[in-house]
C-alpha cells in the first residue's frame, strides 16, 4: 500500500453548528499520532468545506454536526454531491456527532468512519494509527466502516482496524487499557447469543469464556461427566464444534479476541483445542492450583506443577502470551500479603524462564477483603518491581488488572460505586489491560446486558482519569509497604532456595523444591488447613488495612522472616 500523499487532518464544523470541541479533540488525538492539522472553524459551509478540500488535499476530512438529525440530512447530501463533482483525491471523511445525527450520517453513507459519543478514544486511535499507512476507500463510505451503535451490529469491520493479537490490540489501544471480561452463561445457547450481543457491543476487547466444572476437569473424558452439575459455574462445552460456535458468534461488531482458561486436566491436549477453535489470545494457567489444593482435579500436587509448566512451555514454544493466575489465588485464601508477592515472583519466572516472551500479569485488587486501598497499592507495586525486574529482551509483561470478586457488594447500585472506585485506583497501575467484573457477580453471574452495562461502567472510570490523577504510588505509606513486602517476598524466596536438595540448580524451577514449599508452610495461606498436600498451619488478619501472618495465641503479627526460619525447621525434621 503506498504512503498517503498527505498526513493532513482537515476538521470542522458544518451548517449552523457552532459546537467544536469534539471536532477540536479529534484534532488533538491526530496531532498526537503524527499527523499536521488544520481547523477549518464553525459553521462552515458545504461548498467552503469542499473548496478547503480541493485545495489542501488533506488524508483526513473529520466533520461534525450536533443539531437536528433531520437537517442533517440534507447536508449530508449536499456533501456527497459536491464531492462526488470533485476530480480531486478524495480524502478518508469522518463524522461526530450526538447520537441521532450520527445514525443519520451512517444512513448516507457519505463517511467511512462515523464516531458516536459510544466511541471509545481508543477505537478513535485506532482508526488514525490505520489511516495514517493506508489509501481512503474509494467512493467514500462503501468500504469504510462505521463504528457507530446504529450499524455496529453489520458485522463488517476488517482485521486492520481491530488487530487480531493481543499484542497488537494492546499497542492500537495505547495509553488505553483494552477491556476483557468474563463471560459463560448455564447454557451453550445463552453464550452464544450473548457473545454475539457483547461484539456487536464494540466495546469488549476480549471475551473471556467461563465453562462448567465438567469442561475444566472432565472434557477429554466423557464418560466421568456429571450430567446434574452441567452448567455449575459457566456454560457447558461438551465438543470442538461448541468452541468453534461461540467464536464465529464474536466475528462481528469489533471482532474480540477470545480467550479461556486452561482446564483443571489434560491441560496440553484442551490448548490445543482452544488454540484451533477460538485462537486463544492467551492461557492462562497456574503454577500451584487446580489440582488437590484447592479440589478443582484430583491431580497430585507435584503432577499439577510439571503439567501446569509443560502447558506453559507448549505456548511459548508457539510465541503464544501467556499468564500464570497465581498470586491471587493465595490472596483468595486469606495468605500474609508476603506470600502472595512472592508468588507473583515465581509465576512470572517461571514463565520467562521456560521461553515466553509476552507474559500477562494478572493485579487482583481488594483481596483479601478489608485490603485498604493504600495497602493494596503498595502489594501491587512490589510484585511489579519483582516482576518487571525480569524483562529484557526475550521477555516482558502486561500488566493486567481487576476487581476481587469477594469485595462487590451485592446491592446493584452499591456494587457499581465499588467497581468504579476500584477501577479509578486500578488505573494508578498504567494497566494494559482492564478485567472487568461485572457489578452483579456478587448476587449471579453477569448476563449480557450486564456486562455491558459494567463495561461501560470502567470505560467511564478510565476517561474520568486517563489524563492524570495525583499520583498515589508517591504517598509514603504506599511506598513503605512496597519495600517491606519487597524485602519479605525476598525473605520467602530465600528460604525456597534453602528447600532444594543436592544438584539442583535452579529450585525456583523445581518441581519437588516448590512442592516442599507448600509442604512445609513458606507458601501457607489458612484455608488449607486441613489439606493433606499443604502445611496449613498460617494465621492471618487484616492489620491497618494489611493481610499478615499472626501468632494464633496472641494475634500480634509475626515477621516472614520469623515464620519462613519456623517452616524451614519444619522441612529438617
Amino acid at each position: 500500500m503506498p504512503e498517503p500523499a498527505r498526513r493532513l487532518v482537515l476538521g470542522a464544523a458544518i451548517g449552523d453548528c457552532v459546537h467544536v470541541a469534539g471536532v477540536l479533540h479529534f484534532l488533538a488525538a491526530a496531532r498526537s499520532e503524527g499527523y499536521e492539522t488544520e481547523f477549518l472553524g464553525p459553521s462552515q459551509t458545504v461548498e467552503a468545506l469542499v473548496a478547503a478540500v480541493a485545495r489542501r488535499s488533506p488524508h483526513i476530512v473529520g466533520v461534525s454536526y450536533r443539531l437536528s438529525s433531520e437537517a442533517a440530512r440534507p447536508l449530508f447530501a449536499e456533501l456527497s454531491e459536491k464531492l462526488e463533482a470533485g476530480t480531486g483525491r478524495r480524502p478518508w471523511l469522518v463524522f461526530g456527532g450526538t447520537a441521532p445525527v450520527c445514525r443519520v450520517a451512517a444512513e448516507s453513507g457519505v463517511f467511512s468512519r462515523v464516531f458516536s459519543p459510544e466511541t471509545s478514544p481508543g477505537e478513535v486511535t485506532a482508526f488514525l494509527r490505520d489511516a495514517l499507512h493506508r489509501e481512503p476507500p474509494a467512493g467514500g463510505g462503501e468500504e469504510g466502516v462505521d463504528l457507530s451503535t446504529a450499524t455496529r451490529d453489520r458485522g463488517d469491520h476488517p482485521p486492520a482496524t481491530y488487530p487480531d493479537t493481543l499484542v497488537g490490540r494492546i499497542a492500537a489501544a495505547r495509553p488505553y487499557p483494552i477491556l476483557r471480561h468474563h463471560f459463560g452463561q448455564p447454557s451453550l445457547e445463552a453464550t452464544v447469543e450473548g457473545c454475539a450481543r457483547l461484539a456487536e457491543s464494540g466495546l469488549i476487547d476480549v471475551i473471556s469464556i467461563g465453562p462448567d466444572q465438567n469442561t475444566q476437569e472432565r472434557f477429554f473424558h466423557p464418560e466421568e461427566i456429571d450430567e446434574s452439575q452441567t452448567g455449575a459455574g459457566g456454560v457447558p462445552l461438551r465438543t470442538r464444534e461448541d468452541f468453534a460456535r461461540l467464536y464465529a458468534a464474536s466475528r462481528r461488531g469489533n471482532h474480540p479476541l477470545m480467550r479461556c482458561y486452561s482446564g483443571t486436566r489434560d491441560l496440553v491436549p484442551m490448548a490445543e483445542l482452544l488454540w484451533e477453535t477460538i485462537r486463544n489470545a492467551w492461557c492462562a494457567v497456574p503454577l500451584f492450583w487446580y489440582n488437590v489444593l484447592d479440589a478443582r482435579s484430583d491431580r497430585p500436587l507435584r503432577e499439577a506443577i510439571r503439567e501446569n509448566m509443560e502447558a506453559v512451555s507448549w505456548h511459548a514454544e508457539r510465541d503464544i502470551p501467556v499468564e500464570v493466575n497465581e498470586a491471587h489465588h493465595w490472596s483468595l485464601r486469606e495468605a500474609p500479603d508476603a506470600v502472595a508477592v512472592a508468588a507473583a515472583f515465581l509465576a512470572a519466572y517461571n514463565a520467562a524462564r521456560r521461553g515466553v516472551r509476552h507474559y500477562v500479569s494478572q493485579y487482583m485488587f481488594n483481596t483479601p477483603v478489608g485490603t485498604s486501598p493504600a495497602m493494596d497499592l503498595g502489594k501491587m507495586l512490589a510484585k511489579i518491581r519483582l516482576i518487571e525486574s525480569l524483562h529484557g529482551d526475550s521477555f516482558t509483561s502486561f500488566r493486567q488488572v481487576r476487581t476481587g470478586l469477594a469485595s462487590l457488594p451485592a446491592e446493584p447500585a452499591e456494587a457499581k460505586g465499588h467497581l468504579a472506585a476500584a477501577t479509578s485506583l486500578q488505573m494508578a497501575l498504567a494497566p494494559h489491560i482492564l478485567h472487568v467484573v461485572g457489578y452483579s457477580e456478587a448476587d449471579h453471574a453477569a448476563e449480557a446486558d450486564e456486562v455491558i452495562e459494567s463495561l461501560r461502567l470502567c470505560r467511564g472510570a478510565v476517561r474520568a482519569v486517563i489524563d492524570g490523577l495525583p499520583d498515589p504510588a508517591a504517598d509514603p505509606d504506599v511506598r513503605r509497604r512496597c519495600g517491606e513486602l519487597v524485602a519479605e517476598a525476598q525473605c520467602i524466596l530465600d528460604g525456597i532456595r534453602e528447600l532444594a536438595g543436592p544438584g539442583v540448580t535452579d529450585p525456583w524451577l523445581d518441581v519437588e523444591t516448590l512442592a516442599r514449599a507448600v509442604e512445609t508452610g513458606i507458601l501457607d495461606a489458612p484455608h488449607l488447613a486441613g489439606n493433606p498436600a499443604a502445611c496449613g498451619r498460617v494465621r492471618t488478619r487484616i492489620v491497618d488495612g494489611m493481610c499478615l501472618a499472626v501468632d494464633p495465641a496472641t494475634g500480634r503479627p509475626v515477621p516472614e522472616k520469623q515464620r519462613v526460619k519456623d517452616a524451614l525447621e519444619r522441612g529438617r525434621r
